[in-house]
């Protein structure tokens, strides 16, 4: 019997981040219930990483941390602290110092050592990766129901209604409205889209980056359109 030995690895996870403008407790807690009421199911225990770059004085964090969780979110750490002074109190309230992947600076490559002539050689073209089917769902998807395309993107030939739910690991087609919610790229995938033929979602999700009903262009709504993402924001265009 081989007995494997415990592992870390490392990964990604698609995480929310709160930015700060100030530590109003009120404000605070006034914008993360109105988030949860909107996506309960989206919200439930779900991850959050505080962005500090705006605040000029160093919050509580532990009266943050019971605020945050107080609505549900699990607070796991901080991100945009410009200073020691900061990181060191977000440490000693038990969080995380992380560092997004746009301020991490990156180091020049060392030359390369020259190289030999290579020899000739022939070599198989590597097997091309095996494809994922899409997959199809026929007819409409029904409140409370939830569809999840694991590995490939989701079709839906049929409408997601309200409180209804479609995830994929890749992109979303829907050839109706999409009144409900539909994430894409769930495991991180920026690449993925989103497509629907009338636009009127609770909540829209790639890669982890949200947008909610209330936040819908006006002029869009009820129109064929297409989700991507475009400088860490969703961009929502019109299918012409």
């Amino acid at each position: 019997m081989v007995e494997r030995d415990n592992e870390l690895k490392g990964t990604t996870f698609t995480i929310s981040v709160l930015h700060l403008s100030d530590g109003n407790p009120a404000r605070i807690r006034q914008l993360l219930a109105a988030k949860v009421a909107q996506a309960p199911q989206f919200f439930n225990c779900a991850p959050l990483v505080i962005n500090v770059e705006r605040l000029v004085e160093i919050p509580d964090f532990d009266q943050l941390r019971e605020l945050v969780e107080s609505e549900d979110f699990v607070l796991v750490g901080i991100t945009g602290a410009k200073d020691e002074a900061m990181k060191t109190a977000a440490r000693v309230a038990g969080l995380a110092v992380m560092v997004s992947g746009k301020s991490r600076k990156v180091e020049p490559e060392p030359a390369p050592l020259p190289v030999p002539p290579p020899t000739e050689t022939v070599q198989a073209e590597p097997a091309p990766a095996p494809l994922v089917p899409s997959k199809v769902h026929i007819g409409p998807v029904r409140s409370g129901q939830q569809l999840y395309a694991a590995g490939t993107s989701l079709v839906v030939l049929g409408s997601v209604s309200p409180g209804a739910e479609v995830i994929a690991d890749d992109s979303i087609h829907i050839y109706g409205a999409l009144r409900g919610r539909a994430i894409a790229g769930a495991k991180g995938n920026t690449g993925a889209r989103i497509y629907c033929q009338q636009l009127q979602a609770e909540l829209l999700s790639i890669a982890g980056t949200f947008q909610l009903s209330d936040a819908l262009p006006a002029g869009l709504i009820q129109e064929p359109v297409h989700i991507r993402l475009d400088n860490e924001q969703l961009r929502i265009d019109r299918i012409k």
